[in-house]
């Protein structure tokens, strides 16, 4: 059974940090794409951040600069360090892990939740 959940979240000050995290079992976790999304209330959720398995990585142009996605094969988790949050950044985040070669083996978590607020 495939298992994917995110941590991380709270509460932060505007231009503070947290570093979020996705643990997923029941998958070769090194032939994923790990990507990142959020969803602000009342707005569609959008993608954030992407690492292959080559690893390369992109990220939306609202975070580009501020976040950093990363993954641990060795511990089938994935990251998401984010810096100088803005209340912008606001919103529930999930993971998604789509196969490299086989894109309807598609996952996702149950999201974490980051408020940024003073």
């Amino acid at each position: 059974q495939v298992q994917v959940a995110e941590s991380g979240g709270g509460l932060v000050q505007p231009g503070g940090s947290l570093t979020l995290s996705c643990a997923a079992s029941g998958v070769a976790f090194d032939q994923y794409m790990m990507s990142w999304y959020r969803q602000a209330p009342g707005k569609q959720r959008e993608w954030v951040a992407t690492m292959t398995t080559d690893p390369g990585r992109k990220y939306a142009d609202s975070v580009k600069g501020r976040f950093t996605i990363s993954r641990d094969n060795a511990k089938n988790t994935a990251y998401l360090q984010m810096n100088n949050l803005q209340p912008e950044d606001t919103a529930a985040y999930y993971c998604n892990l789509v196969h490299v070669l086989y894109p309807q083996y598609d996952y996702w978590g149950q999201g974490t939740q980051v408020n940024v607020s003073s």
